[in-house]
């Protein structure tokens, strides 16, 4: 298999694991890499010491390339940004910021970098500032798509983009693979799919749901973590979009960000109230949204937790191993391809 990613990139399929919170961690990615993909680490929950730590299990585990990634707008992003830079990662994606001064100093050791975007005025201001690529979101995603489709925001940016489009948000198997290349893809971001297998560390209650639930499933709203974001339909999912943010837990879960983060709490509320009321009170939704993600994620809290997950949940029916799904997803796109020849010919 042969696109733009796979030569820009050095790997066998055009298909990147999405750098999902606490579910992207050093033996997923690997997982992925291993199997000829493009594995990429979620640095969101992890300090810099973390983060370095996680780089080096990486290259323990594979000798093929991978990915980190870095949410600008969380605390302490800039910081682990930093460290990507320091110990060569071969790919960086970035997004919910401007990350021109990571394409510079990448591109100084041959390191490539991707913008995730939700739109082509955030598309063509990465592609100006040098960016390899970007990965384009579609509100069928899991957490942070925006209103337009992925069946729409594919073309709309391959059309005007020269650097390649990377579709992430509603596949899940062969047919959406193939789907994305027919619209101008160069390559696919699964997150939701890789979620729910053998290697992801996902917790069993919430594997099982995801297995369970129907495409219908999921609900988007500002209301869980104070940014567009799809989740899971549960009670704790609904209950937190009916009650809006909840300021005095707020203020307990942004303490235990802080000490994850191992920030001091006083500079970083102090930073949070000077960045003016809208953003503080985002930071307050962030900090609620991130320890229900973590409940969610790593204690299979059903009552507390609440999960991101595409609409792509409704077409998983089981928990293959990595390497089965991208054998899988290869297999069924082939296929699809024979079909469309023989009915187009």
């Amino acid at each position: 298999m042969k696109t733009r990613i796979t030569e820009l990139l050095g790997i066998k399929y055009p298909i990147f694991l999405s750098g999902m919170s606490w579910i992207s961690v050093p033996k997923m990615v690997a997982a992925v890499s291993n199997a000829g993909g493009l594995g990429i680490l979620a640095t969101g929950p992890m300090d810099p010491e973390e983060t370095r730590k996680a780089i080096r299990e990486i290259r323990s585990l594979t000798d093929r390339p991978f990915g980190c990634n870095a949410t600008l707008l969380m605390p302490g992003a800039a910081e682990n940004a930093k460290i990507l830079l320091q110990e060569q990662v071969p790919v960086i994606n970035f997004a919910l910021g401007k990350g021109d001064w990571l394409v510079k100093e990448a591109h100084k050791y041959g390191g490539k970098v991707f913008a995730t975007v939700v739109n082509a005025r955030h598309a063509k201001r990465a592609q100006d500032y040098g960016a390899d690529g970007v990965i384009a979101t579609g509100n069928e995603a899991a957490a942070h798509g925006e209103a337009v489709t992925t069946m729409v925001l594919i073309p709309s940016l391959a059309n005007v983009l020269e650097i390649p489009v990377v579709a992430a948000g509603g596949i899940a198997d062969g047919r959406g693979f193939a789907a994305a290349l027919a619209l101008g893809a160069e390559g696919v971001a699964l997150g939701t799919r890789f979620m729910t297998t053998k290697e992801s560390p996902l917790h069993k209650n919430f594997k099982d749901l995801s297995i369970e639930l129907d495409v219908t499933d999921t609900l988007y709203s500002k209301r869980v973590d104070g940014i567009w974001c799809r989740v899971l339909r549960t009670k704790a999912a609904e209950r937190a979009i009916k009650k809006g943010v909840d300021l005095p837990a707020a203020f307990v879960n942004s303490k235990d960000v802080a000490r994850q983060m191992k920030m001091p709490y006083l500079k970083l509320f102090i930073g949070i109230l000077a960045s003016g009321l809208d953003n503080a009170m985002k930071m307050a939704y962030l900090a609620n949204g991130f320890k229900a993600f973590q409940l969610a994620t790593e204690e299979g809290d059903l009552d507390k937790g609440i999960l991101p997950v595409g609409q792509a949940t409704g077409l998983i029916h089981d928990e293959p191993t990595v390497a089965e799904v991208m054998d899988r997803i290869v297999a069924e796109a082939k296929q699809v391809q024979e079909r469309l020849t023989a009915k187009l010919s």
